[in-house]
Parts: structure tokens; sequence; C-alpha cells
């Protein structure tokens, strides 16, 4: 069976042609999580919704997309998006960095609730933290692996 190549040209939002990709976060308060993403974080907020439509943000290499949550919807019929319960998450985003200690301590200034200090394990050092709908983020820097 052969495999489907999707030639990417760009990385915008959106696409002038081939594919972006964007992390989508539910959240309780647009403005609230979008600002707290450019402050922590440094995100370029790209747009902010007008009540019907969801923020935009540009992150590092990502796009990410906040929205408040709401019942099904003719396209997905039988899906309900809401925040997450804070003591069990199913996916989070994961930033690695070249110097954790630094971002700890800049992050932690602006705001970021970490859930403990970081920590070594499994040839890494990691923290997470937890953003304002309870969502967590990995934090990680590589002590032995190197990718090319």
């Amino acid at each position: 069976m052969g495999s489907v190549q999707i030639e990417q040209k760009s990385y915008e939002m959106p696409p002038k042609d081939g594919m972006s990709i964007a992390h989508f976060l539910t959240v309780k308060d647009i403005e609230r999580s979008a600002r707290y993403y450019e402050k922590v974080f440094g995100a370029r907020i790209l747009s902010l919704g007008d009540g019907n439509a969801p923020g935009y943000l540009q992150l590092a290499n990502i796009w990410m997309i906040v929205n408040v949550g709401g019942g099904p919807t003719v396209d997905k019929p039988t899906v309900s998006l809401s925040v997450p319960d804070p003591n069990h998450i199913s996916s989070f985003l994961n930033f690695r960095v070249a110097d954790i200690q630094a971002c700890y301590e800049l992050w932690k200034s602006r705001g970021a609730e970490f859930i403990t200090e970081p920590l070594t394990k499994y040839g890494e050092i990691r923290c997470y933290i937890r953003d304002p709908d309870g969502y967590i983020i990995e934090v990680g820097q590589s002590t032995d692996l190197q990718y090319g």
C-alpha cells in the first residue's frame, strides 16, 4: 500500500495551499485564555473572535484555536465540548525547551501555575503547568536524546 504525501509550501493560518494544523482548546472564556497564552508563553493573538467565533493564536510553531464549549452540532451530532476535568486529562500540549530552568523561572514570573518544579525522569527534565481551564502543559528538556 502506498503512502500519501502532502506537500507543505507554507504554514499559514488559514493555509493558502497545503495544510496547517491547529490545536483546539475548549475554554470558559476566549479572551482570558488567549491573554494567558500571550502573557505566559508569548503567543501572538491573531483574533479574539466576536462572541460567535473562536480565538486564533500562534504559539511558537503551532496554531491554537480557543473557543467556548457547547452541545452537539449538525456536523458532530453526538459530541459536546467542555473544559476538562482537571484530574482526568486525555491529551495535552508538550513544549520541548533548550533550558527548562530558565523557562520555569520566566513562565512562573508571568503567572504560570506549575504542578511541581522541574524533575529529572526518563532521560529528561520535565514539569507540568495547569492553564486557567485545567489543561496541562508538559515542559521538558532532553538530557540524553538528540534529534536529527
